[in-house]
């Protein structure tokens, strides 16, 4: 089962641009995308949301008190299921470097992450990237891929602090190339793996 997680909602908009996009918005976008590309390619998927709303307990609690809640019940969602593979769909941003740019992939380490983010990452670099990018492990202060029991991989679509990429990346064409770059390297890492 392929679980497909768009980072943030809800109150908690993750990153946001100097023209005030907040990445949240275009996770979700991208992660729709990516759902419908792997289903039709004969994958299950579950997506741990499909609105804007975060998934937490109580909406009137303060902002750290939701994404808390929010982070933790879509960890529930991923560990509830058997044989899964998250793939979480982020937009990167490095205010005072706005000539960084580029899509990356981060694994947590676990099982075939590593593997499985070297396969998306040689699929973005050679459909979107002007430059090569590397895979990475990613540190464990990022709560929802140190706490998923299988292979995580966290794939930063883009720098909204970019410009240039900023508008690539609110355009559905490009969220669609995206989108089915990632599903290629998702289906390269399936067929070399066997499962």
């Amino acid at each position: 089962m392929l679980v497909l997680d768009a980072g943030h909602g809800g109150e908690d908009g993750g990153a946001v641009s100097d023209s005030g996009v907040a990445e949240s918005g275009l996770n979700l976008a991208i992660t729709l995308r990516l759902a419908d590309v792997l289903t039709f390619c004969g994958y299950e998927v579950l997506l741990t949301r499909t609105g804007e709303a975060a998934l937490c307990d109580d909406p009137a609690a303060t902002l750290r008190q939701q994404k808390v809640s929010d982070t933790k019940k879509r960890v529930e969602i991923i560990n509830r299921c058997a044989d899964a593979r998250l793939i979480s769909i982020h937009q990167n941003s490095l205010p005072g470097h706005p000539t960084v740019r580029g899509a990356q992939s981060f694994h947590n380490g676990k099982r075939t992450a590593e593997t499985a983010a070297l396969s998306i990452q040689q699929a973005l670099n050679d459909a979107v990237n002007e430059r090569d990018k590397a895979a990475k492990r990613i540190d464990d202060s990022i709560y929802l891929m140190k706490h998923a029991d299988c292979s995580a991989v966290l794939v930063e679509c883009g720098f909204l602090s970019n410009a240039a990429e900023e508008a690539k990346l609110l355009d559905a064409g490009y969220q669609q190339q995206v989108a089915q770059a990632i599903c290629a390297g998702v289906c390269d890492f399936i067929q070399l793996s066997g499962k």
